[in-house]
């Protein structure tokens, strides 16, 4: 009996020494994991604590606003100052477009005096479109010029002859200007820093990554830099179209649509006319198709009901023929 409970006690303390190991192995483990995961996360912060501290290697998510970033559309304002007064007239970008209607004497002439004014003033022509027919002639001169001489060379242009219409427009492209410098320096500094990371670069797998981004990078910074280089080229340089018309040439602007009877008179037989014209270039275009399929079907006609009439005309016989007399008696038969 004695022996039974030794044997008993023996299993139990074999049993609870078994237990005893596992938990202390698992807590064992439990501590190891906990301790890999604050070290990666720790080891984490550091790498981003270090990114941050790099030049260029912060960059604000896409859609987020920076610090230093505009508003899309709203000029470029200093942070610490957001009351900050709006810039002077002379300091704003202002693009000017205007177009002027003469009527001049010769109007070769004036179109030469013309491009002299523009060159005068430090301009260019930079489309020149000229016609003249049974209504006179007409020139339409594309002029570029300083947008500080633009007043000055209409005024000039007007004096070329008898002024019908002067149209002058501004559009002020201070903001669009602002914030374009904006987007520009940040998207600058975007390449920057694409580039030093492409230079750190250590796997393949990250160096196709990298270049494939700075290409992208340096495409959208090439389209900002030619919108200014436009922009600036608008503001610059201002555009003005000169219509010359000579004395007789009549102004269509000018001219009020006819109405009435005899407007609708004048209208119909213009219609009419033109109508008439159409029909005889068709007609004109296809004689010549009728005349050489046409001749060749009326002979043929011609010959077809030839031979139709000759067949059916009836034919008279060689000789007379001799009808016997009534007076002769028949000849009898010998038989009977």
């Amino acid at each position: 009996m004695s022996g039974r409970r030794s044997g008993r006690g023996r299993r139990l303390a074999v049993l609870v020494g078994a237990v005893t190991v596992t938990a202390t192995l698992a807590l064992a483990g439990c501590g190891a994991d906990g301790g890999d995961h604050a070290s990666g996360t720790a080891a984490d912060s550091a790498g981003r604590e270090n990114l941050a501290g790099q030049p260029g290697a912060a960059e604000p998510a896409e859609g987020g606003a920076g610090p230093a970033q505009a508003e899309p559309g709203q000029p470029a304002r200093d942070p610490a100052d957001p009351a900050a007064p709006e810039l002077a007239v002379n300091q704003r970008a202002i693009v000017y477009t205007g177009s002027i209607t003469v009527r001049v004497d010769d109007v070769d002439a004036a179109a030469a005096e013309a491009v002299g004014i523009a060159a005068g003033a430090g301009g260019f022509l930079g489309g020149d479109t000229r016609s003249s027919d049974r209504s006179g002639a007409e020139a339409t001169l594309q002029l570029r010029v300083p947008a500080d001489r633009f007043a000055s060379v209409v005024d000039a242009l007007a004096g070329l002859g008898e002024p019908l219409r002067r149209d002058v427009k501004t559009d002020d492209v201070t903001e669009e200007t602002l914030d374009l410098d904006a987007r520009i320096a940040t998207q600058q500094a975007r390449v920057e820093s694409g580039r030093r990371l492409l230079a750190q670069a250590k796997s393949l797998s990250d160096l196709v990554m990298l270049e494939s981004e700075l290409a992208r990078r340096e495409a959208d910074l090439a389209s900002l830099e030619a919108k200014k280089r436009r922009l600036a080229d608008l503001t610059a340089l201002s555009t003005i179209t000169a219509v010359l018309l000579g004395p007789d040439t009549r102004d269509d602007h000018d001219e009020e649509p006819a109405t009435g009877f005899l407007a609708g008179l004048k209208g119909g037989w213009q219609a009419f006319v033109v109508s008439l014209q159409v029909l005889l270039t068709v007609l004109g275009a296809l004689l010549p198709w009728l005349v050489a399929l046409g001749l060749p079907v009326v002979g043929v006609v011609w010959l077809v009901r030839r031979l139709r009439r000759r067949r059916a005309r009836p034919v008279a016989p060689a000789g007379p023929v001799e009808q016997p007399s009534a007076s002769v008696p028949a000849a009898r038969n010998p038989a009977v």
